[in-house]
């Protein structure tokens, strides 16, 4: 008999997780919790929030769930792992207290520093005044600095600026106005370094890893990176940057000894491990770890494993990685982000989504903020929908995905035109 899988979240990178773990003939029934309408395509959506852990629960016993997939960070902060574990149910992630690699960026910072692990010079503050002077110490030597609020503020709670006026703002905002809540408590405050940045995507069983792929994402919502930050417009996998000398090098220096790290604290790590990374003249140093697969980045990273994710996702919850290898493709995986007019800040909603019908049949489209409103498919979220294409190599892939992006239409549809286009250079 196929066993059941229940994967948690309802954006793009849980649409691509459901689209691989589709794929496996190991599965005879597939759930998503709450999903979306490109989900519900391949899966049963269930109409249960990610925040509530109880009802999640109730439904993993109810259904006799075989293993659940956590897509966001938030349920596993929550310390979803621990109580899906407690009631010995299998679950694909970290526990509470080994997500804290990214939700505390002081314990972060902290354990790289206890362990010799290679990061950006920094310093804990407690209070406003010890920020500001931290700060200031960056900017009167004309060199920007970094400002990190301790806890989960939603891809918010970073500003990096040399500008003495614009620190002091934010250091207000995130200490003494709480505008994070209790996330801005705590502030790292960091020298802010200078490179390419790189994400390793590796599964975990607690003592063993497997890196998967790495990825490059856009972060910024207009072509060149220019204006603000966003979830990320797009993305493409193993950019010409990582070499198998880089590799070995970022494994042997920085992933191997953080899961070993984490053993040693009596907090071994189970689940997938991004690593956020600047290559920097000093070689690759850590600008922060997130305890989930990334959203755009695993939507080009799916179709780029060839293997049956389920088992690898299994050994991973039981602890029995070990050896194992992964198959994955030698081409190019581009993805574009089409977003809502306005995004990332306000925009509007229910916008009817054109021109999906007109794709070709290789194209991949993964649903991020789409809802269905009489009949129609409409817009639900800043970030709507991601189009994803292969290639031989990236300038075929570019092409095709720009091909395929162009038949979409709603009203105020907003994407970058330059994804992938520094793979080039």
């Amino acid at each position: 008999m196929g066993k059941k899988v229940l994967v948690i979240g309802s954006g793009g990178r849980e649409h691509a997780l459901v689209w691989k773990l589709a794929q496996s003939p190991e599965i005879d029934k597939l759930y998503a919790a709450p999903g979306n309408p490109g989900m519900a395509q391949l899966a049963e959506c269930v109409d249960i929030s990610v925040d509530n852990i109880d009802k999640l629960l109730e439904f993993a016993r109810r259904e006799g769930i075989d293993l659940t997939v956590v897509g966001p960070e938030a349920p596993l902060m929550e310390g979803i792992v621990d109580r899906f574990k407690a009631a010995g149910l299998k679950i694909f992630g970290p526990s509470a207290a080994a997500a804290r690699l990214e939700g505390s960026k002081v314990f972060t910072k902290q354990l790289l520093h206890k362990y010799g692990i290679p990061t950006a010079r920094f310093e804990i503050c407690e209070n406003s005044e010890s920020a500001h002077r931290a700060a200031r110490s960056y900017i009167e030597q004309d060199r920007p600095v970094v400002l990190k609020a301790d806890g989960l503020a939603a891809g918010k709670g970073v500003v990096v600026t040399a500008d003495a006026e614009e620190a002091a703002e934010a250091i207000e905002a995130m200490m003494n106005q709480h505008a994070f809540g209790q996330a801005g408590d705590r502030l790292v405050v960091e020298e802010c370094l200078t490179g390419e940045e790189l994400s390793v995507f590796s599964l975990c069983d607690g003592q063993d890893f497997l890196t998967l792929l790495t990825a490059q994402d856009h972060k910024r919502v207009f072509d060149n990176d220019e204006g603000p930050n966003t979830g990320g417009m797009g993305a493409y996998v193993n950019p010409p940057v990582y070499t198998p000398e880089l590799k070995a090098l970022i494994e042997s220096r920085i992933i191997a000894p953080v899961i070993a790290a984490m053993q040693q604290e009596g907090h071994p790590y189970q689940g997938v491990l991004y690593t956020g990374l600047m290559l920097t003249p000093a070689g690759p140093q850590v600008l922060e770890f997130n305890a989930r697969f990334g959203d755009p980045e695993t939507q080009v990273l799916m179709p780029a494993i060839k293997d049956d994710l389920l088992p690898l996702l299994e050994a991973c919850a039981d602890g029995r990685l070990g050896d194992r290898r992964v198959e994955l493709e030698a081409n190019a995986c581009v993805g574009v982000v089409l977003a809502s007019g306005g995004y990332p800040g306000d925009y509007a909603k229910g916008k009817s989504i054109e021109g999906l019908d007109q794709l070709k049949p290789d194209t991949m489209v993964f649903h991020a903020g789409t809802a269905v409103k009489e009949g129609r498919l409409v817009t639900n979220g800043g970030r709507v929908l991601a189009v994803v294409c292969r290639g031989e190599d990236n300038a075929e892939a570019i092409g095709k995905v720009y091909k395929e992006v162009e038949k979409i239409h709603f009203d105020g549809m907003h994407y970058r035109r330059d994804i992938a286009r520094r793979a080039l250079r």
